[in-house]
């Protein structure tokens, strides 16, 4: 429990330093002087121009500057993060809103009259009412558009400056949690919407510290390529970079310490050790060698600086004494947390601008500095941040990492250079698909083509995973069964059937299922009604998904959509893609790929059933019949090679 006294016990507060900082040398203020540096840098250098709509204070920017790009046009609308890109980056810095189809339409056109070759964002993405959904599937399907509707939905707003503007590339990132959504909707959305406009997609979650980023940092990063153009992930890293390679050469500091000379002080600095180190130092100017800037970090509290020394990287703040406890444990049980050296450091977010308990230096008992933050978001030395400390922890916890910026710039660059042409888009695999699925007669799970979704529950309880030969002998009677309440006036029946199986177990499911729903008035099983028997267990989370796939709410083929990645359907995305997606990341990266197949076009629904059938009969654990499976000439795993036009999946 808190006490009195120990809420009492604070710190001084300690404002400031607000960092102030002046434009690049070439930032421009108007339109005229935008495409002049334009013109000049393509004729002068040759250089991929890039724009950074919701760029933040910069770390995409950076990094793909870094890459060899020069970034000339960038939006925000945060006032700090405004001031800081325009310091570190040339071009037009704009504050505007992206939710104003006007706005939106001027940026397009300033990207295209710039030439700006790659377009990147992280625009910020909504969830959506099941309405909402239905009528935006609804339009992407049909080919219409509306950019920009009542919400502002920022993500129509970045793929609407794609659609005008055309640039040769596209990056987009954002929280994986962009994918761990049942339908993965607005990520599906997208996908389909720019193949549409003729790009190639990827999409993937990176794990940004294979990548050099010395923290445990996932972003879903989308890349999409004008032409159908190829873009391969670059080469990742088994390699770590640690809290300690990357922060131990700055000098120790105590909490609250401020420097003498305000934002312009800095902290004697002996020089870099690790490689990592060198790089962060590479661009500090030459009489900046020995100083640090902006290493300052919150003042500690009494009983804070007890708690910390008694902390180590392994334990919980639920494991500290009692009486240093001020906040509830059994919510609160790693409320504070001391790095690992030798390890990676907890994601760097905009949190820390708040308290920073989630960042305990290694060894010191304080929080990190507002340099060391920045190192482990890979942002280097040279580069400051804009107004007071609170404002520049909030930018670095905002950022995209330079260095992952860096890679993805590369990639790209590379790609481009290649030229070489996706054989097909997602929309054209998931017709393939949907196309084999409709016309094959007898399916190894005949539910998957079943009249109602009651059916489609009954039959995967009862013989989901039974061998052929009781599911060819028992489907057709189950067939019978079109309502909980057939099933319910023909129990001894049903568990006679169950028997015959070895399944009386689950033949007295079914029944149980049934007399529930008989005895609520036999309610229509749409979409809320499944997921509530799903909610109460009657039904698991797989078969309530299956029968929502299968059997569409409303003749309109607009109910829910869900991405099942069952075992199966897994195991022949890994094999389509030639990767271990179904071994590693299944929640992200599986359903990412199984996403890619389905894509979310008229095919998608039947196309995703195409795949379970394909799991249970063609592509087994052991030994898949390639010879039978309508993927063989574009999976990565069959003898069968894709011909070279493409033609047929």
């Amino acid at each position: 429990m808190t006490t009195a006294g120990q809420r009492k016990m604070g710190v001084k507060l300690v404002r400031g330093p607000f960092v102030r900082l002046e434009p690049h040398p070439e930032h421009c203020t108007t339109e005229e002087s935008y495409l002049e540096l334009c013109d000049r840098l393509r004729k002068k250098s040759g250089q991929l121009l890039a724009a950074d709509l919701f760029a933040g204070a910069g770390g995409l920017s950076h990094g793909l500057e870094q890459s060899g790009m020069r970034v000339v046009l960038a939006a925000d609308h945060d006032t700090e993060a405004l001031e800081t890109h325009r310091h570190h980056f040339g071009g037009l810095m704009v504050d505007w809103d992206l939710g104003d189809p006007r706005v939106v339409e001027k940026v397009a056109h300033l990207v295209k009259k710039g030439g700006v070759d790659v377009l990147a964002g992280g625009p910020p993405c909504q969830p959506f009412s099941k309405a909402g959904r239905s009528g935006i599937r609804h339009r992407v399907r049909q080919g219409l558009r509306e950019p920009i509707d009542q919400r502002r939905d920022l993500w129509r707003s970045f793929l609407e400056v794609v659609r005008l503007a055309g640039p040769s590339a596209v990056i987009m990132e954002n929280v994986p949690d962009m994918a761990l959504d049942r339908e993965i909707f607005i990520l599906r959305t997208m996908v389909l919407e720019l193949e549409q406009m003729g790009y190639a997609v990827e999409e993937r979650i990176v794990d940004t510290w294979r990548y050099g980023v010395p923290q445990f940092r996932q972003r879903l990063i989308l890349v999409a390529l004008r032409d159908r153009q190829v873009f391969e992930w670059p080469a990742e890293t088994e390699k770590k970079v640690t809290v300690s390679n990357a922060i131990s050469d700055l000098p120790p500091v105590a909490g609250g310490w401020r420097p003498a000379g305000g934002a312009e002080g800095w902290a004697e600095y002996d020089g870099p050790v690790t490689e990592f180190q060198k790089a962060m130092r590479r661009q500090v100017d030459p009489d900046a060698h020995k100083k640090v800037y902006d290493h300052i970090t919150r003042p500690v509290r009494e009983d804070d600086a007890v708690a910390f020394e008694l902390l180590g990287s392994n334990m919980r703040y639920s494991e500290l004494p009692d009486e240093l406890k001020r906040y509830r444990d059994d919510i609160f049980d790693d409320k504070y947390k001391r790095l690992d050296g030798d390890d990676l450091s907890r994601t760097i977010t905009a949190h820390i601008a708040k308290d920073g308990y989630w960042y305990i230096h290694p060894v010191q008992n304080r929080t990190l500095t507002i340099r060391e933050a920045a190192r482990l978001q890979t942002f280097p030395d040279h580069f400051r941040f804009a107004g007071p400390p609170s404002a520049a922890f909030r930018q670095i916890g905002n950022a995209v990492p330079p260095r992952l910026g860096a890679v993805i710039g590369a990639g790209i660059q590379e790609a481009l250079g290649r030229g070489q042409r996706a054989d097909f888009t997602s929309e054209e695999l998931a017709a393939s698909l949907a196309a084999w699925f409709q016309a094959t007669e007898h399916l190894f799970l005949p539910w998957l083509k079943a009249e109602n979704r009651w059916q489609v529950l009954m039959a995967e309880r009862l013989l989901d995973r039974a061998p052929t030969t009781s599911i060819n002998s028992l489907w057709p009677l189950l067939q019978r069964w079109k309502s909980p309440r057939d099933v319910a006036d023909h129990q001894e029946e049903l568990l006679m059937m169950g028997g015959w199986i070895g399944r009386e177990g689950r033949a007295s499911a079914v029944g149980q299922i049934a007399t529930a729903l008989t005895g609520r008035g036999e309610p229509p099983l749409d979409d809320a009604t499944v997921r509530q028997l799903a909610t109460e267990r009657l039904v698991t989370e797989a078969e309530a998904d299956l029968a929502s796939l299968v059997v569409p709410e409303g003749a309109a083929d607009d109910g829910e959509e869900p991405v099942l990645v069952t075992k199966g359907v897994l195991r022949v995305a890994a094999r389509f893609v030639g990767e271990t997606i179904d071994r590693r990341n299944r929640k992200t990266d599986g359903r990412l790929a199984v996403a890619r197949m389905i894509g979310y076009g008229f095919a998608s629904r039947q196309a995703h059933l195409a795949l379970i059938e394909l799991a249970s009969d063609i592509c087994g654990p052991t030994e898949p019949a390639c010879d039978r499976c309508p993927l063989s000439r574009a999976c990565s795993s069959s003898p069968v090679t894709m011909d070279a036009a493409g033609s047929s999946v």
